[in-house]
């Protein structure tokens, strides 16, 4: 193994060492992980991270399904300022950061839709999280943002993950589309196995299972 691949190994250990599971509520030594894994210069730290919380689904017209801990929201936030040029990012600044809801989850549901689709707007589909014994967990919030362009292949989630749509030009289709769920991450167990379900008008769309006991 070449250094180089030796010295991403250690430091992406260094970030994931700690982890037992998702975290709802970040103490300073979880905040300061997620800012210096943001602001790490080393991309393949950060892909290799941000891989795990990115699920494929690939059954139409839901694409995959992007996991938002607060954890990550810190390392995508400070990833985000470093790239624009922005160096003083600190505590201060993740806790604005998470607000005053710290402990949301977002599920990020990516949608495309065939070019010949008669939709005015991105579909009334529902998200909701099945746990293995139980009653399902809905979202406190739901929101749906189309998207009349193409999206580019093989881009990182970016933050802040909901934008304006640009307006569309003249006949321009609706060709795909995101549905972010929040959920209220203390409902949630830390170290639980929960099934993503997307509906539309009661019926399964699709399914995905996330693991939280793998994320932070």
């Amino acid at each position: 193994m070449a250094r180089t691949d030796v010295v991403t190994v250690a430091v992406l250990a260094a970030f994931t060492a700690a982890i037992s599971a998702f975290e709802p509520s970040l103490d300073p030594r979880s905040l300061a992980d997620a800012i210096d894994l943001g602001q790490s210069r080393i991309d393949d730290v950060r892909s290799r991270f941000h891989a795990a919380y990115h699920i494929e689904v690939m059954q139409p017209p839901v694409d995959y399904i992007e996991v938002v801990t607060p954890f990550r929201r810190i390392a995508l936030d400070a990833e985000a300022r470093t790239r624009a040029g922005e160096r003083l990012y600190g505590q201060r600044e993740a806790l604005a950061t998470l607000g005053d809801n710290p402990s949301r989850l977002d599920l990020v549901v990516e949608l495309t839709f065939h070019p010949l689709n008669n939709y005015v707007g991105v579909p009334a589909f529902t998200v909701s999280l099945l746990p293995a014994n139980g009653r399902a967990i809905e979202p406190r919030t739901i929101s749906r943002v189309p998207r009349f362009g193409p999206r580019l292949s093989g881009m990182p989630l970016p933050y802040p993950y909901v934008a304006n749509p640009a307006a569309p030009q003249g006949s321009q289709p609706l060709l795909g589309g995101s549905i972010v769920a929040t959920f209220d991450g203390t409902a949630l167990d830390a170290r639980g196995t929960y099934v993503i379900v997307v509906r539309d008008s009661g019926k399964d769309v699709a399914k995905a299972t996330v693991d939280f006991a793998r994320l932070r």
